[in-house]
């Protein structure tokens, strides 16, 4: 699988590219945003190093590394990011951040929706995410996207789990 250009009702998930790494560093720049992930915003070189790696792809071909930047349709700056781990095209690991000035409006949802609708429509089955027991808002995107905790946890985070709407014929 690639992560393909997709538009939403008020996004676009376009296809991560390492000059993204400009903009995405004041998008993601606020703390905050580390609280349950750890670690410390990446400034602009930090990023396009990351980005770098994540666009050279995972290097193991059962492995698909699907990485998207939110773009507003209005205004046309950039949000956020979702992204997508397939292995061997049948399970997805997914995750996603708003930065904190586009937060509380729904985007990360939306993302999330259209990123695991997307992941059906290729073939997957099964979509995973771990989120931080206390992170509500994640939990929230989670359920939005059809995702149920299993009450398992993996370093220190509860295992979301849910299945790709069947695609449409």
């Amino acid at each position: 699988m690639r992560a393909e250009r997709v538009r939403t009702e008020r996004l676009e998930l376009v296809p991560l590219r390492v000059e993204h790494a400009r903009e995405m560093a004041g998008v993601l720049a606020d703390p905050g945003l580390h609280v349950f992930i750890g670690g410390e915003p990446l400034d602009e070189d930090g990023l396009r190093a990351r980005y770098e790696r994540l666009v050279g792809g995972s290097g193991d071909a059962r492995v698909s590394w699907c990485n998207w930047v939110l773009r507003l349709r209005s205004g046309g700056q950039l949000a956020g990011t979702v992204q997508a781990t397939v292995h061997d095209g049948e399970t997805a690991e997914i995750a996603w951040v708003v930065g904190t000035a586009w937060q509380g409006r729904g985007f990360a949802s939306e993302a999330a929706r259209t990123l695991v609708a997307l992941l059906g429509r290729a073939g997957v089955d099964t979509v995973v995410a771990h989120i931080h027991p206390g992170h509500h808002a994640s939990a929230a995107v989670a359920t939005a996207a059809g995702l149920a905790p299993t009450g398992e946890i993996q370093d220190g985070e509860t295992v979301w789990r849910g299945t790709t709407p069947a695609p449409e014929r």
